[in-house]
């Protein structure tokens, strides 16, 4: 392995490459800023005019899915852990499947620009500012979670890291990152965000792919990667231990990731907002399943750069020789060591770990910017013109990117304990999820059992998220492989530990001294963190079902629009007759109710039926 001064630090071309990422981004910005007249409406700022395609929106799912987390910490993982992390590709089935047959067909029929209007329409209006209030101060248990405070952290921690292995100016990538975002975002609205998605995805995609390559020639070929990683024990897809207790196995990845990413790809507005804002409901199925495809390809890179790592350092590792101070740092000390020699490739792996924090906080943005015009303001404001909204619509995302720059300085001065208090936000991802999953598949849920719910939902996973940060598992739950130092030329002594700091466990560490570990500590607070959501989501659904049957919930009546119904699901085979009536509709010379696959936000814009009551097909009656 090479010594910390062979390294290097970036060159004038690598610092090229990460301009002009940037300086394409903001491009896009100004293009949907003035394209088709520009943004007119609040809808077609924030829903793109609901007339979006399903290749882009798909590319941009995957971009948002794909933050700098992504790309610095699952190789990572996959380095400490193993291969085992590859399963949540089955996973990510389940999850796509869900979402698109359970959530987006009553979504996209109720035509919502908000997913928390739907728990006004099929409950109350409090439990919509409930949901509003928590999706904005929330952070959920993956980096998809939007929220201001999150996207500081998610600004923040890569540029850190980058910074510390590679001499990145650290500031300079924090506000330049953060200001295009808010420059994109604010003129463009969500056409801006979606086209820079798919521009972004291409760069992270050619960014993991430099250093794939590379590394198969410095290990002269796949095969001894593969080889390495089958005798370090990299290899153990196959984990069918039932333990909830123990991080990752089969069972814990398949279904408590499943709960945790249908909280995300299911109800969580940043990426509900974007598939429903497709031109057809079978656009907006079709964008999640093509999606699907790009999380197995992400997965599938992260997982291999994971393995090259491992077999590149496998008789020196970076971490445990002190070379770097954090997992996180591996990928980009990999990086300057292969691809020293070819400038502008650095840069381009900086460029795709940026294209990731650019492509999560934008959708942070844009969804935060919709749920406080359409949950806070329009309601209470109801003379306001769709202008004003629009205008309305792009000072929000504008204070919402200031927020964000100043959540990264925020970040910077207080990162432990502002990490630690968002991983225990986290926990209420879970509890979301089965309130809407409650309105959707239970017709005999009221308002008042949804509350309880929810209520009781919150409790639990706070209990459990709380006590995993004071307690956390022991190394025997998490199961980390080995690492060796044999063949590294360090006279220092390593500090090796088989996990890092926990910042709650440290603010606690006197309380905790003086009691030996419970068996509640041992146990309830070990679960795998996979499970929380889990957790929060079937204890909402539980007990939001028994306070409905005891209030009354069975003699409600419920309009059948804010349901999930067998109609749902037999239009997946007919849907080539749905879209043929759609065209139909516009023979009549008159207005007729939009439901079925049609969006009834845009249909009667799109057949401009208010302007031709006088024309059939074009002709004069």
């Amino acid at each position: 392995m090479s010594s910390p001064s062979s390294i290097g630090h970036f060159s004038v071309w690598d610092y090229v490459v990460f301009a002009a990422m940037l300086l394409v981004s903001a491009a896009i910005g100004i293009y949907y800023a003035f394209a088709g007249g520009g943004q007119k409406t609040s809808k077609d700022f924030l829903m793109g005019g609901r007339s979006m395609t399903a290749l882009p929106v798909a590319l941009s799912l995957t971009a948002s899915f794909m933050s700098a987390v992504t790309v610095l910490g699952t190789p990572a993982e996959v380095y400490r852990f193993g291969a085992i992390f590859s399963i949540f590709a089955i996973t990510y089935t389940l999850v796509v499947l869900c979402s698109a047959e359970i959530f987006l067909p009553v979504f996209y029929r109720l035509s919502i620009t908000s997913t928390y209007e739907y728990l006004e329409l099929r409950f109350n209006k409090y439990l919509r500012l409930c949901g509003t209030v928590v999706f904005i101060v929330q952070t959920a248990s993956k980096p998809q979670g939007s929220s201001s405070l999150y996207t500081g952290i998610v600004i923040y921690a890569p540029a850190l890291a980058l910074n510390q292995v590679t001499g990145f100016d650290l500031w300079g990538a924090v506000v330049a990152t953060g200001v295009v975002c808010t420059f994109y975002c604010t003129l463009g609205g969500l056409k801006a965000v979606v086209w820079t998605d798919v521009f972004q995805v291409g760069i992270m995609i050619a960014g993991f792919s430099s250093v794939i390559i590379r590394a198969v020639v410095v290990q002269e070929g796949i095969g001894r990667i593969v080889n390495d990683s089958y005798y370090g024990g990299r290899l153990n897809f196959w984990d069918f231990n039932p333990n909830p207790l123990q991080r990752h196995t089969f069972w814990t990845i398949v279904i408590g990731g499943t709960f945790t990413w249908t909280g995300i790809y299911g109800v969580n507005q940043s990426q509900v907002q974007r598939y429903i804002a497709c031109k057809t409901r079978f656009h907006a199925k079709l964008s999640l399943y093509i999606n699907l495809v790009g999380l197995w390809a992400i997965l599938v890179c992260a997982v291999l750069c994971g393995l090259a790592l491992y077999s590149i350092y496998k008789d020196c590792d970076p971490w445990t020789a002190e070379q770097v101070s954090a997992l996180d740092q591996l990928m980009p000390y990999l990086v300057l060591d292969i691809l020293r020699d070819f400038p502008g490739l650095p840069g381009l792996f900086v460029a795709s770990a940026y294209s990731g924090t650019l492509s999560t906080v934008s959708s942070s943005i844009n969804a935060l910017a919709a749920v406080t015009v359409e949950d806070l303001i329009r309601p209470h404001f109801r003379s306001l013109s769709e202008k004003k909204l629009s205008w309305i619509s792009m000072g929000m995302s504008l204070f919402y990117g200031g927020a964000c720059i100043a959540m990264a300085a925020l970040a910077s001065l207080m990162g432990s304990l502002l990490q630690a208090a968002l991983s225990i936000f986290g926990m209420v991802g879970g509890p979301l999820l089965g309130l809407f999953a409650l309105g959707i598949l239970c017709s005999f849920a009221n308002g008042v059992g949804a509350f309880v719910g929810l209520v009781s939902g919150f409790a639990i996973s706070l209990w459990v998220g709380i006590g995993a940060q004071i307690y956390p598992p022991l190394p025997g739950r998490t199961i980390p492989l080995s690492l060796s130092t044999a063949g590294c030329n360090i006279s220092s002594s390593s500090n090796f530990t088989s996990s890092t700091e926990n910042p709650l466990t440290t603010l606690f560490h006197t309380q905790a001294e003086e009691y030996t570990r419970s068996a509640l500590a041992d146990n309830w607070y070990s679960l795998s963190y996979l499970y929380f959501s889990t957790l929060g989501t079937l204890v909402t659904i539980a007990v939001g079902i028994v306070i409905s049957l005891l209030t009354g919930g069975l003699k409600q009546t419920t309009d059948h629009k804010f349901l999930l119904t067998k109609d749902d699901f037999l239009s997946n085979f007919s849907w080539s007759k749905s879209e043929t009536k759609v065209e139909v509709l516009n023979w009549k010379p008159f207005t007729l109710a939009s439901e079925g696959t049609d969006n009834p936000a845009f249909s009667h814009m799109e057949m401009k039926v208010s302007g031709n009551k006088e024309k059939v097909n074009g002709l004069h009656i």
